[in-house]
């Protein structure tokens, strides 16, 4: 009987794994010289970066800030993966704050009485309290006024709205007073605590030279058409008074209210465009004494 050798399948299986391990070893030799070559090319080039950097300062200055620009740029992708809210470093820039330090003696003591007594802080409100004698001295309208006026209509609410759309600080119909916002950027500016206030102090400047009186002037601004407007003028003069003593460094305890606004006869209704705010309820107020 005759049988079949293994060895001619064996000597192909070792022919085969030499084959192998000679093509290993050949990919081996090859990375290894191709990986030092590499390095010895790369340590030249840095060799001769070096040298060139060291004979030249103005490229290595160069070379350092480009370096340094690209590692902060580097920090602050990454800090901005890392967050949740995009930051805006120059946000500050359009926020409405005065620095205390800055206002007059009486500007900084109306700002602290306004900050308590309204509860809002004293930084934004001092920054309307410096427009406010600003535009007083050129409106020729007591700044106390103004403040009166904001304290009465907004409380210091720069987003106030009312429901006939008397809106801002002033409470100004933006709807009626669109072409004086065009000097603004448009009628969004309402909402810009110191657009509205200059805004509002022209409404009321040309209201007082209007009616030729202050009492008629506030009349007119609050849109009283149907009534004499006391309910409004009383309020708002009794504040001024507040707010003028408080600027005089005067005691608040103890001293008479203003007296009762004169009656203005209403003889036909204010035009339209010189309707302001809301036209209030013409129910007076409890009393119109102020408070100690």
């Amino acid at each position: 009987m005759r049988t079949h050798s293994p060895t001619p399948q064996k000597s192909t299986t070792r022919a085969l794994a030499s084959s192998l391990n000679h093509a290993a070893s050949d990919v081996y030799q090859g990375f290894i010289h191709t990986t030092q070559n590499s390095l010895a090319l790369l340590g030249t080039v840095a060799a001769v970066a070096l040298l060139v950097f060291g004979m030249r300062a103005d490229l290595r200055a160069s070379a350092e800030e480009r370096l340094l620009s690209w590692l902060l740029q580097r920090q602050e992708a990454q800090q901005m993966v890392e967050r949740d809210v995009e930051v805006e470093p120059t946000a500050i820039d359009r926020v409405t704050v005065a620095n205390l330090r800055d206002l007059t003696e009486q500007q900084a003591k109306v700002t602290q009485w306004l900050s308590r007594k309204y509860r809002v802080a004293p930084e934004p409100v001092g920054a309307l309290v410096a427009e406010a004698y600003l535009i007083g001295e050129r409106s020729r309208l007591d700044p106390t006024l103004l403040l009166a006026v904001m304290a009465i209509e907004s409380r210091f609410n720069p987003f106030a709205q009312s429901p006939v759309g008397a809106q801002g600080l002033m409470q100004v119909l933006t709807r009626v007073h669109t072409d004086k916002y065009e000097d603004f950027g448009g009628e969004l500016a309402a909402f810009d605590p110191l657009s509205n206030l200059r805004v509002g102090a022209r409404v009321l400047s040309d209201a007082v030279k209007r009616a030729g009186s202050l009492e008629g002037g506030l009349r007119l601004y609050v849109g009283a058409v149907t009534t004499d407007g006391s309910w409004y003028i009383n309020r708002v003069m009794a504040e001024h008074l507040r707010i003028q003593r408080v600027a005089q460094g005067k005691p608040l305890k103890h001293f008479d209210a203003p007296p009762p606004a004169r009656a203005i006869p209403v003889n036909a209704p204010a035009p339209s465009n010189e309707v302001e705010a809301e036209v209030r309820p013409t129910v007076a107020p409890p009393s119109t004494a102020i408070p100690s």
